[in-house]
């Protein structure tokens, strides 16, 4: 009986060009969230489009990618009992502005474009989003 889940948490390329991830990663330790894999990457536009294609009608689709791949991410397999909601929570609303106190966005997000961090939000995006980065 297996009661853990898997999700891809992005550290974002903001928080990379601070410094922030080791405060990033503590804050999932010790919130019961097991990095089970993690590498530093840069990854191109292209790639960007194809991991944000759910994406692609919005208005911010283009600056989201250019984002994405503008420096080094680092990309996360977490695990852990409810690790989608869990990991949810700790990030805070994609806006740091509206996100609760002590969540990763709203200690270290600088915009609702420069959050920080991503994070899957769903068991089928997490499983999709952890084969485009740890299995092809």
């Amino acid at each position: 009986m297996n009661d853990l889940e898997q999700t891809l948490s992005i550290i974002k390329p903001d928080a990379v060009e601070r410094n922030l991830i080791e405060d990033i990663k503590s804050i999932f330790t010790k919130n019961n969230l097991v990095i089970k894999e993690n590498k530093k990457i840069h990854i191109t536009k292209e790639e960007a489009a194809e991991f944000y294609k759910v994406h692609q009608s919005k208005p911010f689709y283009d600056q989201l990618c250019a984002y994405l791949s503008s420096g080094p991410i680092v990309v996360m397999i977490l695990e852990g009992k409810d690790a989608v909601l869990k990991n949810r929570k700790l990030m805070g609303a994609t806006d740091p502005k509206n996100a609760d106190e002590n969540t990763i966005r709203k200690l270290y997000g600088i915009s609702i474009d420069k959050n920080s961090v991503h994070g899957s939000d769903s068991i089928e995006n997490a499983k999709k989003e952890i084969k485009f980065f740890f299995l092809n």
